[in-house]
């Protein structure tokens, strides 16, 4: 086995996932050339992952798209493919990558023709975190599964940046508010209340964070607007790193099912996630399971009439009003035990 690839092209919270396999091919089989067939913006996050070639695949690019990467798989030969997405678009690129092992879902988790472009599956798990099942195809290579172990490049600059951001005589807390899904988020007058009750309460700093894109300004400006109290806003004005650097900096990060979360997680920072719309036990960031304000149950009850043993693993409950049955009380009180549990600051403790 001298050649892996791997094709998981998003997002963000997903790619954060595959870093553990990558630390474990490279010291289960010292020496392995890895390829990583990757989105443009989850790139910007892992792209310079040392020992590994990433290969850039723009999903925008329509035709041309596949066609430069076929174009970038002339000649080559892989003795292994981890094809580790199911989506339509994600088999199709599957389809140019030479390889004479193909592993990808097994038959329950298979979609979208997924079965037509493999040759080996993993095996069937129910009620599996994204992580472990992703961890999970190093094993038809007869390798172990890769253990829970991040490793994110950072430089000198980001940390700079994130230092220039953060109180150093008391906690910071980061609000990450926006889902790529908006059914995933929180209200925004009530994250207001969460961030007043943090500063009023518990002396924290409030950081909020988001992309550049309009409606995540506007969500963190709705948040500021509703606010007694004031936060410090740098939404969009952050790059994937300098967000990264951050999260490792932080004391706590409030957010719900969203990329951030699963950063902030792999950094080893806590997560206060809320969690209606999708199950934490599935998504939700790894490390911080214990942290997670979980009204899915009464989700997926509401909105579909099932309870979480009668529905399928993964289903979501993404409705109008899911988010809402999460109490501004939920996420005080989850934050109060948080602090209980951790009195003395990343900065005064030496940490960060």
């Amino acid at each position: 086995m001298n050649s892996i690839c791997i094709l998981r092209l998003s997002a963000i919270g997903d790619v954060t996932h595959v870093i553990p396999v990558v630390l474990s091919l490279q010291e289960q089989l010292p020496g392995v050339k890895i390829t990583w067939v990757i989105g443009k913006i989850e790139a910007k996050l892992v792209g310079d992952l040392p020992g590994v070639e990433f290969i850039i695949f723009d999903k925008k690019a329509g035709r041309k798209g596949y066609a430069e990467l076929r174009r970038q798989m002339t000649g080559r030969k892989f003795d292994a493919l981890l094809h580790m997405q199911v989506a339509f678009r994600a088999n199709l690129a599957a389809a140019c990558i030479p390889a004479r092992v193909r592993i990808g879902y097994d038959k329950a988790r298979s979609k979208d023709l997924h079965s037509l472009f493999i040759n080996h599956r993993i095996k069937p798990a129910p009620k599996q975190h994204v992580r472990d099942c992703l961890a999970s195809f190093l094993e038809p290579l007869d390798l172990k599964a890769a253990p829970p172990r991040w490793q994110i490049p950072l430089k000198d600059s980001d940390h700079d940046f994130a230092r220039e951001q953060l109180a150093n005589d008391r906690k910071n807390l980061v609000i990450s508010p926006c889902a790529s899904h908006t059914l995933r988020n929180w209200p925004a007058e009530r994250y207001a209340q969460l961030a007043d009750h943090a500063i009023q309460k518990r002396g924290m700093k409030v950081i909020l964070v988001g992309s550049p894109a309009p409606f995540e300004a506007e969500y963190c400006a709705a948040i500021e607007a509703a606010m007694k109290e004031k936060a410090h806003n740098i939404c969009g004005k952050d790059t994937l790193k300098q967000l990264t650097a951050l999260m490792t900096h932080a004391d706590l990060v409030v957010a719900p099912d969203t990329g951030p979360a699963h950063i902030a997680s792999a950094v080893g920072t806590d997560v206060l996630g809320l969690f209606a719309a999708s199950n934490p036990y599935r998504s939700g960031p790894y490390n911080s399971l214990d942290w997670c304000v979980n009204r899915y149950p009464e989700a997926l009850e509401k909105f579909t009439g099932k309870t979480v043993e009668q529905a399928r693993w993964g289903a979501k409950a993404e409705f109008e009003g899911a988010m809402d049955l999460i109490t501004v009380a939920d996420a005080t009180n989850m934050l109060d035990r948080w602090v209980e549990v951790n009195p003395v600051a990343k900065a005064e403790s030496g940490v960060r």
